[in-house]
């Protein structure tokens, strides 16, 4: 095998720039076939796309015979069952975040994981420049000893980062498994994870003001095995001048700051600011993208192992249940 041949599970909002143009540009990888339930979005997707094939059934894209990975991006409460069949027919299987429901189905697909699957998890935001940055500045000690870790994640009703569907199905549990937190935290408890390693003990809360279905308001804390602590607070109906997007880690000789949806890292040390700039590439999972493929061929190690996810999806449980 020299090229990944890929066809897509869901070609929604996610895949339009996000991911799905990628496929089509990274190094010894083709996108061959797109699938989603309304056969006519998928045909205009691949029409739009230049993809050859186009379905409207998940088991005609898993076996199509000139496929050899799958990207999952569809909601949550199917990525349990869709990754069991991908993997289960040989398919390599690259899977969207939250990688499913809850920790209970991520520790099912864990198990049933075997030793010639391949699997990667889509935190692509560990492969970004500014966070790459963030990483490299802590793995050289430049804030001394590092102490705890501060996210504020403020959205109001209106000015939300997160993309908006038709029916809105982040907001609905038994697609989504929880709500706005469940679809960004993701990215930000992995960079954690990412950043300081194992965790010893966790804890959380978290309330529904106006949606009585899933969480508006999400305050969490961690303590990692290493000692660093960690605190988050997550709020989906914060007033318009409140919005705020931020991670601040503090050490014994200074703090790096960054956004979740910026491209600054800002170093500060003995009162004098350092601010390190980036530009994403336009396809943002690219990077990860290029990474998997490369493991799909065996030239690497795994960029986010299914372990990865699991640990991810213990911490949601953990914050809001």
């Amino acid at each position: 095998m020299n090229t990944i041949k890929w066809g897509i599970i869901g070609c929604g909002d996610v895949a339009e720039v996000k991911s799905g143009p990628a496929f089509q540009k990274v190094a010894n990888s083709e996108l061959i076939a797109v699938m989603r339930r309304n056969g006519t979005k998928a045909k205009d997707f691949a029409k739009r796309h230049k993809v050859p094939f186009f379905y409207d059934s998940v088991n005609d894209i898993i076996n199509h015979k000139g496929i050899n990975a799958l990207y999952i991006a569809t909601p949550p409460s199917t990525h349990l069952e869709i990754a069991k069949q991908c993997l289960a027919a040989g398919k390599f299987v690259y899977l969207e975040k939250p990688m499913t429901m809850n920790a209970d189905e991520a520790k099912t697909l864990e198990t049933f994981v075997k030793e010639n699957h391949k699997i990667v998890v889509a935190h692509y935001r560990r492969n970004l420049p500014a966070f790459q940055k963030v990483k490299a500045l802590l793995d050289a000690n430049s804030i001394g000893k590092v102490y705890f870790a501060d996210i504020t994640i403020l959205q109001s009703t209106t000015n939300n980062v997160i993309a908006k569907t038709d029916d809105n199905w982040r907001l609905n549990p038994e697609t989504s498994g929880g709500g706005y937190f469940h679809d960004i935290a993701p990215h930000q408890i992995d960079l954690m994870l990412h950043y300081f390693g194992s965790i010893k003990t966790a804890e959380g809360f978290s309330t529904s003001i106006l949606n009585n279905k899933v969480a508006d308001i999400v305050n969490g804390i961690i303590e990692f095995e290493n000692g660093i602590q960690f605190r988050g607070i997550w709020n989906f109906i914060a007033a318009e001048k409140d919005v705020k997007d931020e991670c601040k880690i503090y050490g014994e000789n200074g703090t790096i700051t960054f956004s979740f949806y910026g491209e600054e890292v800002l170093l500060n040390i003995s009162d004098k600011n350092n601010v390190f700039s980036f530009q994403n590439p336009a396809h943002v999972q690219q990077p990860l993208i290029e990474q998997t493929v490369n493991y799909f061929l065996g030239d690497r190690e795994n960029p986010c192992t299914i372990k990865d996810g699991v640990e991810v999806m213990k911490i949601l449980d953990t914050f809001t249940t």
